[in-house]
């Protein structure tokens, strides 16, 4: 896949262009993206997916985001795109009027065009429909709708925020997913008979809280495993952290990259009178996670 950061350095010729944050890149990005795809074959032109980094969300910190741009362009590869424009969404591009916006389109030479049904683009959000189609004919598509509403980037965040993993997992086509590196942390599990991974996870990245079923991908494999998303009430613990116990590994995951699948969740955090009250739900919740893994 050829990565571009300026809409001047794209390869000449006509495209079909897929807009959107594709932030998450949930089955209604999915299939928007296989039917611009779609147009694009049936016309022997490339298919290119202008989309932003950090996703539109700089207005909405609070929310966070599904996607960091890794695992965007992964998934991107893993349906077919042949190129991403990677547009840097900062207050500067917030405030390119919609002219400026269908500048870079004709500089892409858009063919056809794909857009979500509420897409919006330009300063306050002035352009829409009839701009778009000035420059080439535009596709709108209609939101799926999916277990009683639409499929949504904000309906993912919601349902994460309340540790709903198998709603979103539902949404995304896949389970969620938060990748970072192992740091050293206080070593506590190993105390209690669980020896757990620290992971550090890109600032904003939605972490549901709770303890969860988890699938891990480490160097050495993928192993099945529980992960507690939390503030450690029990040890007065004051940071959110991303903690993971592997189920039959033995080594050391310091500095390594590990990429972790919510499966399903357990129960949410809560505080313990004793540690040796939170040792015995741990192992509760191991009984009951590996169950869930068929391990």
């Amino acid at each position: 896949m050829l990565l571009l950061n300026d809409p001047s350095d794209a390869p000449a010729g006509p495209k079909v262009v897929a807009i959107g944050s594709f932030d998450g890149l949930h089955l209604g990005h999915q299939h928007l993206i296989r039917r611009a795809q779609s147009e694009a074959r049936s016309r022997h032109i490339p298919l290119l997916v202008y989309t932003f980094d950090p996703p539109s969300k700089v207005f909405m910190k609070r929310e966070g985001f599904l996607t960091d741009l890794s695992e965007k362009l992964e998934l991107l590869r893993g349906l077919g795109v042949e190129i991403a424009l990677i547009v840097p969404f900062n207050e500067a591009f917030s405030r390119r009027t919609k002219g400026e916006f269908l500048s870079d389109l004709r500089t892409l030479e858009a063919q056809h065009i794909f857009v979500g049904e509420d897409f919006r683009f330009g300063q306050g959000r002035a352009g829409g429909l009839e701009d778009l189609n000035a420059v080439a004919p535009t596709h709108i598509l209609p939101l799926l709708e999916l277990n009683g509403g639409p499929v949504k980037s904000s309906r993912i965040r919601e349902l994460l925020h309340e540790g709903e993993v198998d709603g979103a997992r539902l949404l995304l086509g896949r389970a969620y997913v938060a990748r970072g590196i192992v740091q050293e942390g206080d070593k506590l599990g190993r105390q209690l008979g669980f020896p757990t991974a620290n992971i550090e996870v890109a600032p904003l990245k939605i972490l549901p809280m709770g303890v969860f079923v988890v699938r891990v991908q480490t160097s050495q494999g993928k192993f099945g495993g529980m992960a507690n998303v939390g503030y450690r009430p029990t040890v007065a613990g004051r940071t959110l952290r991303l903690e993971v116990h592997l189920f039959g590994f033995a080594g050391d995951l310091y500095g390594q990259e590990l990429s972790v699948e919510f499966l399903t969740r357990l129960r949410g955090e809560r505080k313990f009178d004793s540690l040796e009250a939170l040792k015995a739900q741990l192992a509760q919740d191991a009984e009951s996670a590996r169950k869930v893994l068929g391990i």
